[in-house]
């Protein structure tokens, strides 16, 4: 079975094969096997007995998937605070969903999950939405040269070639994402952060960059006036005047978070056909989650096994 370091995964090269299905089929054949991972993981050093108050040997109970302390009959459950608690589904089959998601290049729905899980749609996306609160940004900070843009996802193309006051009724029907792309150095990727905003002003741009870029960095934005404290911030500011139909001016551009965007809005329009506001952030973190993995395929369903983590307070 694959082992998942939480502190250090391992990292393939771009000319690595990716984690083929009968690959994933040799490692998880069975409910059995998975839930053998699932201890495995979660508990590293032993299954710790709160009746005797040390780490003592567990056997697997035969009638369901729990584990008995072999000296006071102690029953652990290892799905209980975790995405797989309180599902009737088969283990196996969560941890197949798990791979056809990180194994697909845009994202995949749960339509298309029920029909390779051959579950019923409500369970599909019950599993879908799980799924990805595994997939959540990290709160590390970007740095060295990172590119700052805003665009607009989701409503209705309509309006937006005719006028100024048409541009701001078209807009307001969408939602403002905004992204920071760290540039990748020295053969190492460059990582990515998106969040839905509620406006593109100053005041709501600024705290966002300030939370998630480290002071001292290069901050390449447009022309777009709300960035302009940016360098009193202790950022060094550059800026390219897209107006102008000006894109590149020697380092100064904001190609590669545009190449992000162009990304998330084909997924989301080839894939899912549109993501209402409640969950669009859920859909960011996904495509954020694939593009700082996207360079080690076969450590994508590694990272999201590696993100399985037991809840201080499980749902009802």
């Amino acid at each position: 079975m694959p082992k998942v370091d939480r502190n250090d995964p391992k990292r393939g090269s771009a000319s690595e094969s990716r984690y083929s299905l009968m690959e994933f089929e040799r490692d998880f054949p069975d409910d059995a096997t998975c839930l053998e991972w699932l201890v495995g993981f979660l508990y590293p050093d032993g299954i710790f007995c709160k009746t005797c108050d040390r780490v003592t040997k567990h056997h697997r109970d035969a009638k369901r998937p729990s584990y008995s302390c072999q000296f006071c009959g102690r029953h652990e459950h290892p799905m209980k605070g975790t995405i797989f608690e309180n599902s009737a589904t088969s283990l196996k089959l969560w941890f197949y969903g798990m791979y056809l998601m990180a194994s697909t290049r845009c994202g995949i729905s749960a339509k298309q999950l029920e029909r390779e899980l051959g579950v019923t749609y409500k369970t599909a996306w019950r599993m879908f939405h799980k799924l990805r609160t595994l997939l959540t940004q990290d709160g590390k900070m970007l740095g060295g040269t990172v590119e700052v843009d805003e665009t607009y996802i989701g409503g209705v193309d309509r309006w937006k070639h005719e006028n100024k006051r048409s541009h701001r009724r078209w807009a307001g029907e969408k939602s403002i994402v905004l992204a920071m792309t760290q540039r990748g150095t020295d053969g190492q990727s460059g990582k990515v952060k998106a969040r839905v905003i509620p406006n593109s002003r100053k005041e709501t741009l600024l705290p966002h960059t300030r939370r998630s870029v480290r002071k001292g960095s290069t901050v390449f934005t447009d022309e777009n006036t709300a960035y302009t404290g940016l360098h009193g911030m202790g950022y060094d500011h550059g800026w390219i005047n897209h107006r102008q139909r000006v894109y590149v001016h020697g380092d100064v551009h904001t190609n590669t978070v545009e190449g992000f965007f162009s990304l998330v809005k084909r997924g989301i329009s080839g894939v899912y056909h549109g993501v209402g506001d409640d969950y669009l952030q859920t859909y960011l973190d996904e495509y954020v989650f694939r593009y700082n993995h996207r360079d080690n395929p076969r450590g994508m369903m590694a990272a999201m096994l590696g993100r399985i983590a037991k809840a201080s307070s499980s749902e009802a």
